[in-house]
């Protein structure tokens, strides 16, 4: 048997990719995150699948469901949101699996970043403007940031930045990052990217904070930094030039 990671999408189920699921539809097994995994996915597993939702269980928990499942002969289905190799907490049940002996694999799937973008119809890497997107997160009611990755140490290049589990720390967020950025940078914040209750705010640095309490947004959210989101001012990309199409 094979535990299948399977990158669920960021909300959307039918942003599952065509392989994740092929997988999904034929697992007698899947674990799945009921707070983040679209229900709609649910209904592409076989009937009388295992369906076990992980919100609620220690890593322990989750692997003594895989090895169960190991030791019947079953594969595993195990649904994350987004894409398995950002914030996805794989890595540690990685580990146990290769200690345990138990086969896997990782399939990718469409990231929130990706979708809070493609919400905002924007590019986050603009020739001339922006061709460095970080991704972090602030380290509040979660695992400590190693030293360097602190908001101001990253915030110097003024790179597009997309920050992750933050948007419950928006002043202090805006706060650290003004310094770098400036007060008039844009800023964008996409709530549940993909999904029919998705929410877009478009804001500055200095006035963003004020747009996300006003709309309420608390969780499941995204916030993009940088002058890649507004420019409109830059040099065609040299992909597609003249120069470089010509015979």
């Amino acid at each position: 048997m094979t535990v299948h990671f399977i990158g669920a999408g960021p909300g959307a189920a039918d942003l599952i990719t065509v392989r994740g699921q092929r997988l999904l539809a034929a697992a007698p097994v899947c674990l799945y995150a009921g707070s983040l995994v679209p229900v709609e996915l649910l209904a592409e597993c076989p009937p009388g699948a295992r369906l076990v939702d992980t919100a609620g269980l220690t890593l322990d928990e989750i692997l003594t469901e895989m090895t169960a499942a190991h030791t019947a002969g079953y594969d595993v289905a195990r649904l994350h949101s987004g894409d398995p190799s950002v914030f996805s907490a794989v890595a540690e049940q990685m580990r146990r699996l290769d200690a345990a002996g138990i086969p896997y694999d990782v399939v990718p799937g469409v990231p929130s970043f990706a979708a809070a973008a493609a919400a905002l119809s924007r590019e986050l890497t603009v020739p001339g403007v922006a061709q460095t997107v970080i991704l972090t997160r602030t380290a509040e009611r979660a695992t400590a940031m190693p030293p360097g990755e602190d908001l101001t140490t990253l915030a110097a290049s003024r790179a597009t930045m997309v920050l992750h589990l933050a948007v419950q720390r928006i002043e202090a967020v805006m706060a650290e990052l003004l310094p770098a950025y400036g007060p008039d940078c844009p800023v964008a914040v996409v709530a549940r990217a993909s999904r029919p209750d998705e929410q877009i705010l478009r804001a500055t640095l200095s006035t963003i904070a004020a747009a996300v309490h006003e709309a309420g947004i608390r969780r499941t959210a995204v916030i993009i930094v940088g002058p890649a989101l507004t420019a409109a001012q830059f040099p065609d990309s040299h992909l597609y030039s003249a120069a470089r199409c010509r015979p």
